[in-house]
């Protein structure tokens, strides 16, 4: 079983920049991809950005992808988002995924879920 905790989450004017954190735990391997993935209220769950273990990078979302980038430390089981010149409309709370098998910007295509992490932009 793979367990996931995002951290990072935060209030942050806009402009401003977030590093988000997922750690994945519960196996003894890294060959998992991870999605970062987020939703607003009254919005549907939306895709950013995926890493596969070999470190290729899939980015979803055009309002983002210029802006976010994902990356992972194997050794820490840890992949990461950094967020900069972050808007008000990136508003939202924002989760990680994990599958065994390859990347997808569709959120009911992965098995494995974190929390969630709030991040609010807001003068």
């Amino acid at each position: 079983q793979l367990q996931l905790v995002e951290s990072g989450g935060g209030l942050v004017q806009p402009g401003g920049s977030l590093r988000l954190s997922c750690a994945a735990s519960g196996l003894g391997e890294d060959r998992y991809v991870v999605g970062w993935f987020r939703q607003a209220p009254g919005k549907e769950r939306e895709g950013i950005s995926c890493i596969t273990s070999s470190e290729t990078i899939t980015y979803y979302t055009d309002s983002t992808k210029d802006r976010f980038t994902i990356s992972r430390d194997n050794a820490k089981n840890t992949v990461y988002l950094q967020m900069n010149s972050l808007k008000p409309e990136d508003t939202a709370v924002y989760y990680c995924a994990a599958d065994f098998y390859y990347c997808s910007g569709l959120a009911g295509e992965w098995t494995y879920w974190g929390q969630g992490t709030q991040v609010t932009v807001s003068s």
